[in-house]
């Protein structure tokens, strides 16, 4: 608990995508082999564009960035009609989001997403049955 509890502290939370496919996977999806994938990724973690563990490959944000997926946070307050709670819930936690807070007060919801995204998003979730009202807040800057 006590290195858990230091490592906590004394890190800074970063943005991944999290791939969950094997290398043996992915190597014939981009049609190379295991060995060549293995180079390539070796490359890609030293540069600080990917991390990797046993069966997942983490994209950080420096790489979100060179792709230019990295564009800033959005946060998107939702209403709900009360009896549509439930439905709600489910068909936004399918959405591509980063978070979602449920809240107290004037609103019911909270969800955390990707600028870049944000257009695909908000359609998706005036689609949903029992959404009453959104209204969005963009990040400028984070301090």
């Amino acid at each position: 608990m006590k290195l858990l509890k230091k490592l906590y502290d004394e890190g800074k939370p970063i943005e991944v995508h999290t791939v969950e496919k094997t290398q043996d996977d992915l190597a014939k999806e981009l049609g190379v082999t295991r060995q060549a994938l293995s180079n390539h990724l070796k490359i890609l973690k030293e540069l600080g564009y990917i991390r990797t563990g046993r069966g997942f490959i983490d994209l950080t944000e420096k790489a979100l960035e060179l792709l230019g997926e990295k564009r800033g946070g959005v946060f998107i307050f939702v209403r709900i009609e009360p009896t549509k709670r439930k439905q709600v819930y489910a068909e936004i936690k399918k959405m591509n989001i980063k978070r979602i807070y449920r809240v107290t007060g004037d609103i019911d919801i909270i969800i955390e997403a990707d600028k870049g995204h944000l257009d695909k998003i908000l359609e998706e979730i005036a689609s949903i049955e029992g959404v009453k009202e959104t209204v969005t807040h963009v990040v400028l800057e984070v301090l």
